[in-house]
Formats: structure tokens, C-alpha cells, sequence
């Protein structure tokens, strides 16, 4: 059986032994690798990308002229497809911008403004594989914002060249400029920057576990976007949902990793079982099937619940990456859900519309981390800034009130700064 078949007690009861024994990369080995490029810089770039991709690199930085070469050798269809996919990512993300406000009365102004970061890198997954669209996900976003420098890192294949689809996707994105450079040292490069790699501001996109570690140990020496883990999808689905569509959609997030979660809850146990028909089918043409079956066998489930209205206390309780709803009305369902990254709604809406098409984010928290975080976006290559203006009469107005805060708080001196500007008769300065 590919796929288990149990209640939600006996699910959550299995995920907590399986995060108990959570493969979890060697720290010493991240920390050495970010320590050893802070010091050696470009060297230790290259020293890395032989010993972890096999490739011997005389320079970093693909070139303009790489960049033109692999956007004019690509196939026009499919390029004609990346960027339509380029549009609908960017009308989506221009719904996000936010305007500078003000409010002000005839002695006080007050109000804020959002400005975009100066320099961001995006990490984009590379080596044995290719994802122009996590191109397209992270600098597209950025671009919008405002964001005037975007670089790319990305580690290369052992020849020491990069996919062509996903160079063409940082033209078409409009990046700044690409790196051959993967893994945790990427992260250590843009982090402290090197003589080739700039340093960055913050760092977006999803990475492995070493990529994942070295963001978090370099938190606070440059902004992340989030801790992002395995693939997840929740499928709710009641009698008449369609087995094979969501078995199609159980794999496309467990064709990802061993690690994936692909999860179905159900009212109904006879669609169960139709579905695991479906997955074992399906998966003897599945090209990458020894992965998905793991991911199936080891983090999957079909958890049986007595109704609906049992479902959404578990969805928001795994707070998936991304959530199906194979439902009649399922539209009806859609504010009892309050932890959900992304939410496709209805039989024709499966996942990687998400990944691809629609225009929403694909880089999504993962590890129920959707409690309190959201998709990449336009906010997060934005900063706001406030703005205050008070005049004479304004301040002198509440100074009484704010020096009794702050000497209630035992700091004097601030008490001092506002009730100061109240011993001259007239303001010295206009304000």
C-alpha cells in the first residue's frame, strides 16, 4: 500500500516519531563553510564548487554574453511560454504595492513610507536539476518592489555550466547578474559578499537542508525570507471528488524529496482506497517513482474523519504549504481555513497551476510555519520607514504626558528632551 489509511489521532501520533528522528545537517559543517568563505572569499567559492558539484570553475559570474546566448539558443515555444508565466507573476504582484501615507491636522503630520531594499540575492536550486521558475518567483517580485540590484545564485552542474532555461529566465526576469555558486557557501557569499558576489541586503528562495541552516545561522547578518523545508499538500476531499486527480496531485509534491508531505483527508474511506488504486498505478510510469514512494510510504496519509466539519481543525492544525479542496461548494469552506499557504480551490485548480502559471508565489512556508508567516511577495523586498512632524504647539501639548512615561519607565533624560523645548516663549525653530 503506498499510502497509509488512518485516523488523525494515529497521523499526528506517526508525524511526531518521524520529526523525532528528523535527518538534520552536521551544523559544524555549515558553520565551517561560512566561516572559511567570510575568510578566503572567490577562493573558497571555487574550492567548493569542486568538492561538492565536481566543477572546475575559472570565474564565478556568467557573463552578459552567457546570458544572451542561452536566452537566444532556448526554444521560442517554451520561451514564449516562461514569459507569459513572467506576466501573470507580475500582474499578480503588482496587487501587492503599497502607496506612502500621511495624516495630518494643522500641528502634527504623521505618516509612513515603504521603500525598497537597495540589493537582494535570490537562491534558486540548481546542479542535477532546473528551476527557471523559482527564477521568475523570486526576482519578479523584487523587480516590482522597486528593488534597483537583484543577484542570482545558483550552484552548476559538473561541467561548470548552468541550465540555458533557467539563464534565460534571469533575462527574461530582469536579474542583475547570476553566480555559479550553490549551497551553503552561496549563502555565505551573499551574506558577507566576496570580490565577485555582492553582498545583499536580504536573501530570498528555497534551498536543501545546508541551505536552509545557513540562512538561519546568518540571520541578522543580512535578511531571510523564511526557513523553508520539504514540499507539503493537504488534499480535503468528499465522495465525489475524482481519485485520480488526487493522485495525480498527491505525486507532484512527492516526486520532490523523500521528505515531502502528501497528505489526504477524507470523509469517505471507499475513495481512499480508490485513490491508493490510483497512486500504484500511476506511479509505475513515474519517472521519479522510487522517490515518490518513499515520500508516500514515510510522511504520507489518508486520514478518514467523520465529516467536514472535523477536517478543518486538522488542515489548520498541519498548516500546510498547499491545500486542495475537492469539494462540492467547496468556495462555501474557504474562512474556516486560517493556516493555509496557498488554497486551490475545486477539481481544475491543482498545484502546480501555483508553481507555474497563475501567478501566485510558489515559495511558501513550510513546517507549519503558515501560523504566522505568508508567500514571498512584494513586501518582503520592501521596508517602511515612519515619518513625524510635530510643531511647538503640538509637542508642548503632550509633553507633561510623555516625560510622566518615561520617567515612569526611570529614564529621565528622555523626560528632559521633550519638556526642554518648553521653556522658550516663542519656538526657536519652526517645525
Amino acid at each position: 500500500m503506498p499510502i497509509p489509511v488512518c485516523s488523525a489521532s494515529q497521523y499526528f501520533e506517526q508525524r511526531a516519531k518521524l520529526q523525532s528522528g528528523f535527518p538534520v545537517a552536521k551544523r559544524e559543517l555549515v558553520l565551517e563553510i561560512i566561516n572559511t568563505v567570510q575568510e578566503k572569499g572567490d577562493s573558497a567559492l571555487i574550492g567548493y564548487a569542486l568538492e561538492f558539484d565536481g566543477a572546475v570553475l575559472d570565474t564565478l559570474q556568467v557573463s552578459r554574453e552567457e546570458l544572451i546566448e542561452a536566452h537566444r539558443r532556448s526554444e521560442p515555444e517554451l520561451l514564449a511560454v516562461l514569459r507569459e508565466a513572467a506576466s501573470n507573476i507580475e500582474k499578480f504582484h503588482r496587487r501587492q504595492l503599497r502607496a506612502d501615507w500621511y495624516e495630518e491636522d494643522q500641528n502634527t503630520k504623521r505618516g509612513q513610507r515603504f521603500l525598497p531594499l537597495n540589493r537582494v540575492g535570490a537562491y534558486v536550486p540548481g546542479g542535477t536539476a532546473a528551476y527557471p521558475s523559482s527564477v521568475l518567483m523570486t526576482v519578479i517580485p523584487a523587480r516590482v518592489a522597486g528593488v534597483k540590484e537583484i543577484y542570482i545564485c545558483t550552484p552548476p552542474n559538473s561541467q561548470g555550466d548552468l541550465n540555458q532555461l533557467t539563464l534565460a529566465a534571469a533575462c527574461e526576469a530582469g536579474a542583475t547578474a547570476v553566480f555559479k555558486v550553490g549551497g551553503a557557501q552561496a549563502i555565505a557569499a551573499m551574506a558577507y559578499g566576496t570580490e565577485t558576489v555582492p553582498r545583499v541586503d536580504k536573501i530570498v528562495g528555497p534551498g536543501n537542508i545546508y541551505v536552509t541552516m545557513a540562512k538561519k545561522e546568518l540571520f541578522g547578518e543580512v535578511g531571510i525570507d523564511m526557513l523553508a523545508g520539504p514540499s507539503e499538500i493537504v488534499i480535503v476531499a468528499d465522495q465525489q471528488a475524482k481519485a485520480s486527480y488526487i493522485a495525480a496531485d498527491l505525486l507532484s509534491q512527492a516526486e520532490h524529496d523523500p521528505l515531502s508531505k502528501p497528505i489526504l483527508i477524507t470523509t469517505a474511506e471507499n475513495l481512499a482506497y480508490r485513490v491508493i488504486e490510483e497512486l500504484e498505478e500511476q506511479l509505475l510510469t513515474l519517472p521519479r517513482s522510487e522517490v515518490a514512494s518513499r515520500s508516500l510510504k514515510e510522511q504520507g496519509a489518508a486520514i478518514l474523519v467523520p465529516d467536514l466539519e472535523a477536517a478543518w481543525p486538522l488542515v489548520n492544525k498541519i498548516a500546510p504549504e498547499h491545500l486542495e479542496l475537492h469539494l462540492e461548494d467547496a468556495w462555501n469552506y474557504l474562512d474556516r481555513i486560517t493556516c493555509a499557504g496557498t488554497v486551490f480551490i475545486g477539481p481544475y485548480t491543482p498545484e502546480p497551476l501555483g508553481d507555474y502559471w497563475a501567478g501566485s508565489n510558489h515559495v511558501l512556508p513550510t513546517g507549519s510555519a503558515v501560523r504566522y508567516a505568508s508567500a514571498l511577495g512584494v513586501d518582503d523586498f520592501i521596508k517602511r520607514s515612519q515619518v513625524l512632524c510635530y510643531n511647538y504647539k503640538a509637542l508642548n501639548n503632550s509633553a507633561a504626558k510623555i516625560a510622566a512615561l518615561a520617567r515612569a519607565e526611570g529614564l529621565e533624560a528622555h523626560a528632559r528632551a521633550v519638556l526642554i523645548r518648553g521653556k522658550q516663549d516663542e519656538p526657536p525653530l519652526k517645525g
